[in-house]
């Protein structure tokens, strides 16, 4: 299901960087990018490789290029964020693969920061990265970052600095604010929705420019703090269902968009099609979409109006502000499945559109997983991935439902899982490393001993190794965390 990820190709064309802060975060994206290359192509091939030479003569060029207009190359490590020389270097989809796994190594060694002098060479590069490489196996921490000076120093690398992780209070209050950020947004797209939905039950105007509001914060948010909001969709309220479960739709399409290539344009298009597909239900009665027991004929024949309903609905609505036209779309085709045997039935042969095929994938996801009047016990969000990917009976488009594995790895966050250390532990994100999506960030719940940790807890790699190369912790099984009275949304909050 996952794919080996590919060494990128820096350019061997170096252009001299000229100042300015838009030109340092091209310079620095370069570099990384040529890091990142230089770090695969050595792991791939053999040091006299052709492959590997060129990978090492493009890292030097593309430090050259930087240091020509930069008295130094400062790359630091904060949190989940990268700066180059205090500028920081956004996370886009063309540089998620190499932007992710330099930090899974600076992690990996501890390292806060990398400095790089003017007059560094080529032997220093071949140098550095041979030794991250070969060091990898080690245990993480302080000594390994120490180990690693130590072996650079007695090697000659004299232009390659490396620091340990400081966590200042800065830095602790900046994360602070991205949670409280990240939740201030979630509990305003969940009033908005509750008020939209209202206002349909009660046949008055709904505000659509308070939504398109909403969707913009969220969409900043996804691009920003991507793994804070994420976080926060595990959050699903028994009797807030209708409404937390459109703006997790809403998040996790914007975060599929983001991962597709989506323009922020897109993603402001697609995010409210996502938070309104289900406003049709908003016509139906509550005792209906409440029913505990199974529903008879006519009464699922009134819920699979629902879609229509929706985009009726929204038509109407361009009357009082402009709602996009694929909002109405999506309304209309969230259900209908790939090959067109959902519902509304299709009179001719049509094509979903892209937005609707990422809108259902999100859309089934989060019911799947979600307790709701009907669903008293959710399936695991590892099942669902599963079901999603291998049955196509489903009728989801299974390049989406790709897109949506590497975006929360085989185990998504909020899982509930079993160590093989004993412990129990809350999935938190998926691996940065794309090898070790079955490997994800953790926090631990329950220790050794049985004892519950209350949050916030401590965070993990799963894909930390042991000095002999063995994986410290690996997931036996998942379990419900119901069943050790484990809320897991505390530990986003």
């Amino acid at each position: 299901m996952t794919e080996q990820a590919k060494p990128q190709r820096a350019s061997t064309d170096v252009p001299r960087v000229a100042s300015g802060e838009g030109a340092l975060r091209h310079g620095g994206r370069g570099f990384l990018l040529a890091l990142y290359t230089g770090l695969r192509s050595l792991k791939l091939y053999p040091i006299e490789n052709a492959t590997a030479q060129k990978a090492l003569d493009d890292l030097q060029a593309a430090a050259v290029g930087l240091l020509e207009s930069e008295d130094e190359i400062e790359i630091r490590k904060s949190g989940d964020f990268l700066f180059i020389n205090a500028t920081r270097l956004r996370l886009e989809l063309e540089n998620y693969a190499s932007f992710s796994h330099i930090l899974a190594q600076l992690r990996t060694f501890d390292i806060g920061t990398l400095r790089v002098q003017t007059g560094v060479e080529r032997r220093e590069w071949q140098i550095f990265v041979g030794l991250l490489l070969n060091l990898a196996s080690l245990p993480e921490g302080p000594d390994k970052l120490v180990e690693l000076q130590d072996r650079m120093s007695n090697a000659r690398v004299t232009h390659i600095e490396l620091e340990h992780t400081v966590e200042t209070q800065d830095h602790l209050d900046e994360l602070e604010r991205a949670k409280e950020l990240a939740k201030r947004t979630y509990s305003q797209g969940v009033a908005v929705t509750k008020e939209v939905v209202n206002s349909v039950r009660l046949g008055r105007a709904a505000s659509i420019k308070k939504v398109k509001r909403v969707v913009q914060a969220i969409v900043d948010q996804v691009l920003n703090n991507e793994t804070s909001l994420m976080g926060l969709t595990t959050l699903r309220d028994y009797d807030e269902y209708t409404f937390t479960h459109s703006v997790n739709v809403c998040i996790f399409s914007i975060a599929l968009g983001r991962r597709v290539g989506f323009t922020r344009l897109q993603l402001y298009d697609l995010g409210l099609a996502a938070l309104m597909h289900d406003i049709g239900k908003a016509r139906i009665s509550v005792e209906i979409l409440n029913k505990t027991s199974g529903l008879d004929e006519q009464e699922w024949f009134t819920i699979q109006a629902h879609p229509w309903l929706g985009a009726l609905t929204l038509f109407e609505m361009r009357g009082y502000s402009d709602t996009p036209f694929r909002s109405i779309l999506v309304a209309h085709e969230h259900h209908m499945k790939t090959d067109l045997t959902g519902y509304p039935r299709c009179i001719r042969s049509r094509e979903l559109g892209l937005f609707s095929r990422i809108v259902a994938v999100a859309d089934g996801f989060d019911a799947a997983t979600t307790r709701r009047s009907y669903q008293s016990v959710p399936i695991q969000p590892d099942e669902v991935l599963r079901e999603m990917w291998e049955n196509p009976r489903r009728g989801y488009d299974t390049v989406v439902v790709k897109a949506l594995i590497n975006l929360i790895g085989v185990y998504p966050i909020g899982t509930c899982v079993i160590l093989d250390t004993f412990e129990v532990a809350v999935v938190i994100g998926a691996n940065p490393d794309t090898q070790y999506l079955n490997r994800p960030l953790v926090k631990i719940v329950i220790d050794t001993d049985g004892a519950v940790i209350p949050p916030p807890s401590r965070g993990y790699n799963l894909a930390e190794r042991d000095p002999a190369g063995g994986f410290l912790r690996s997931i036996v099984k998942v379990t419900n965390p119901d069943r050790y009275g484990i809320t897991v949304g505390d530990y986003f909050v």
